[in-house]
């Protein structure tokens, strides 16, 4: 039987996109109380189901799939613009497929402009009511507002007229940079993307025994599995170590590894990668926001997605990107040891005009894990890092960075950097970090 709770989400995700949705009604039409209403509202939004957008409400919209992230809706374009919607509310969940500048005659204005698309144009009525009728949205800019005529249009076509009170070059600019930010986080490998689902995932049951596991082992060859109660929560983990020395009718419940470490599905790998390294771990079990089992990942699959992130062409550079991409690696023979070269460009300053303090460490660290790579030690987590400035280094001047190992391990490193500039030394750091084999 499903918990109230449980009841409120189906009927969420039942209602049609674009409908709008208030504590109230929904305490109202499953009959609970507006405290468990609201709950169910909050978890939805973390499942995608609804989108919370100011001065607009609370919309059920379609789950984004990740192929399609670069898409954006009407709605996410009010939130981008700070904007006013003045007409056609219920298509706000809709997606635009292409934005127009309206900044021509109306007739080339209106060749450019068809369905899907989003036409940003000022205060040119004739120009709201073609781009309508055509089945495109229009984003006023300037803070003008429109016919009334117009809007009624838009709420009989279900197409959405937006007003916001910046240009039309900043609107451009501010959609051009979400769409990025957008692409950006496609590139982001979570861990619902690599994981094992849980109709491929052995688990045991707090109920079994330990002849249960060595059944499991047999048939699998692996050794840890995760243990769930009746309702599929995660309670505990249960390895080789647990079992040794216990009787094969031993209940799992009374040997398992309680309150194991977990991920959600939208954790990064990179990140469950570290707690890997860190808890020293081979297995972590996926669950779901109520703790219950949605699958597992492997040291193997991690790495394994590492591995293939790295040779992903980038699609939205990342501030790290921008920086690292200008290192130039030289060898350097007589040392063995690797230098690494880069220009000070404009971005990479501070409010002095010198380079900053953010920007040197990801350079630092950048340098560490070329090094390290090229010495097949693997990738690295950074542990701690001290940093000295001892001169400032001005824009457009050219910084040379000179790893050398200290002391490395197969689990720990400790590596010293100094920084040149024009031959002197500008900087020093020292870097503890921690490996993750390959």
């Amino acid at each position: 039987m499903a918990t109230k709770h449980e009841q409120i989400l189906q009927y969420i995700n039942s209602l049609p996109v674009g409908e709008k949705i208030s504590v109230r009604q929904i305490a109202k039409d499953i009959n609970v109380s507006e405290g468990t209403a609201y709950r169910a509202i909050k978890e939805a939004e973390n499942k995608g189901y609804v989108s919370t957008i100011e001065r607009v409400g609370t919309i059920r919209i379609e789950t984004k799939k990740k192929e399609n992230f670069e898409k954006l809706t009407y709605a996410e374009v009010v939130n981008i613009v700070d904007g006013q919607v003045l007409g056609g509310r219920a298509g706000l969940h809709k997606t635009l497929n292409k934005f127009v500048i309206g900044a021509m005659k109306l007739e080339a204005m209106m060749r450019y402009t068809g369905a899907g698309n989003l036409l940003i144009v000022g205060n040119r009525t004739n120009a709201h009511q073609y781009a309508l009728e055509a089945g495109a949205a229009v984003l006023i800019t300037g803070g003008f507002d429109t016919e009334d005529s117009v809007k009624k249009l838009a709420d009989e076509l279900e197409l959405p007229i937006i007003s916001t009170s910046y240009d039309t070059f900043t609107v451009g600019t501010m959609i051009n940079r979400a769409i990025y930010d957008q692409l950006i986080k496609k590139e982001i490998v979570q861990v619902e993307d690599i994981l094992t689902p849980l109709e491929k995932t052995i688990y045991l049951k707090t109920t079994d025994t330990v002849a249960t596991w060595y059944q499991n082992n047999y048939e699998t060859g692996h050794g840890r599995f995760p243990v769930i109660d009746q309702n599929i929560k995660v309670h505990g983990i249960v390895t080789s170590k647990d079992i040794m020395g216990h009787d094969h009718s031993t209940i799992i419940e009374k040997v398992m590894t309680k309150n194991p470490v977990t991920v959600i599905g939208k954790t990064s790998v990179a990140s469950a990668a570290q707690m890997m390294v860190w808890e020293g771990i081979e297995v972590l079990p996926v669950v779901d926001q109520h703790h219950r089992l949605q699958g597992m990942i492997s040291r193997q699959d991690v790495l394994k997605a590492l591995q293939m992130i790295q040779r992903q062409p980038q699609i939205g550079e990342k501030l790290d990107d921008i920086v690292t991409n200008q290192f130039i690696t030289i060898e350097d023979e007589t040392k063995r040891s690797s230098i690494f070269r880069c220009e000070v460009s404009p971005q990479m300053t501070n409010h002095l005009g010198t380079i900053s303090y953010g920007v040197f460490t990801t350079l630092v660290t950048e340098s560490v894990n070329r090094y390290l790579r090229a010495q097949k030690k693997g990738d690295i987590i950074v542990e701690n890092i001290t940093i000295y400035f001892i001169k400032p280094v001005q824009m457009e001047t050219m910084l040379e960075l000179h790893p050398k190992i200290l002391e490395v391990g197969r689990k720990f490193g400790k590596i010293d950097i100094e920084a040149y500039s024009e031959g002197m030394v500008v900087g020093k750091a020292m870097m503890m970090v921690q490996l993750i084999e390959r």
